[in-house]
């Protein structure tokens, strides 16, 4: 499933054609709604929200959510099935794998950008605030909670609690003020790293537990299925700290 980084680089390659607000021409896909909608309609703007990909009309917007194996091409296409296709003057856009809502009204009221990571309206005393009200939520499940840090998936979750040195079975409560700060800000300090690295193509390289067997220190990774999210979690037990009452 991409995060919120890779949802930046698609929003940074439309916005490198310079569209400005192109007119759809054509509209093409399996996606489940009135697709005539679209046709001879402008785009106003392309924005990102955490894992989202958001395509803004004057009075709608198309929601994009690549799920785990969604796809996309620009200016280019697939013989694999077409979940959502427009066609501008000169460039066109295609979406595979995909679910794609359309959402009435301005996309300002489906979404609140100081909950994304990589947003300029990022804040991050309303996520402390937040994590507080969640005070036996366990850490590793609360870096994927979307209304918290919108962008965030399971890479930067485990790569996160790392840098911070948490383990990722601690919980909110346990966490002395210092910490609580410090997982906040590296939420959205690595995902810009991410950014950066998945840009020169070197992302991998900077792993420092996720889908390893070895900490830089050389300690054993633990792979786990934990938290109530059951997602995949890699983590150090002598370098990462279990905070208890």
């Amino acid at each position: 499933m991409p995060e919120g980084p890779s949802i930046v680089i698609l929003k940074d390659l439309i916005k490198a054609l310079h569209l400005g607000k192109p007119e759809v021409l054509e509209v093409a896909g399996n996606a489940n709604f009135d697709k005539d909608r679209l046709l001879h309609e402008k785009i106003q703007d392309f924005k990102s929200w955490g894992k989202h990909f958001l395509i803004c009309f004057n009075d709608f917007t198309i929601r994009i959510h690549f799920m785990l194996f969604g796809s996309y091409l620009i200016n280019e296409r697939k013989k694999a099935p077409l979940k959502l296709g427009l066609i501008f003057k000169k460039d066109e856009l295609n979406f595979y794998t995909c679910k794609v809502d359309l959402l009435e009204g301005n996309v300002k009221k489906h979404y609140h950008w100081e909950n994304d990571v990589m947003a300029d309206e990022w804040d991050s005393n309303a996520a402390i605030k937040k994590l507080k009200e969640k005070p036996q939520a366990l850490v590793c499940d609360v870096l994927l909670d979307q209304q918290i840090f919108s962008g965030v998936g399971n890479i930067i979750k485990n790569e996160v609690l790392y840098r911070t040195r948490i383990h990722p079975l601690t919980k909110i409560e346990n966490l002395p003020p210092a910490k609580l700060k410090a997982l906040v800000k590296e939420a959205r300090n690595y995902s810009f790293d991410f950014l950066k690295w998945k840009k020169e193509n070197t992302l991998g390289k900077h792993w420092e537990v996720y889908s390893k067997k070895e900490c830089p220190l050389k300690h054993k990774i633990e792979k786990k299925e934990i938290g109530k999210t059951h997602r995949q979690t890699y983590f150090c037990k002598k370098c990462q700290k279990l905070y208890a009452s």
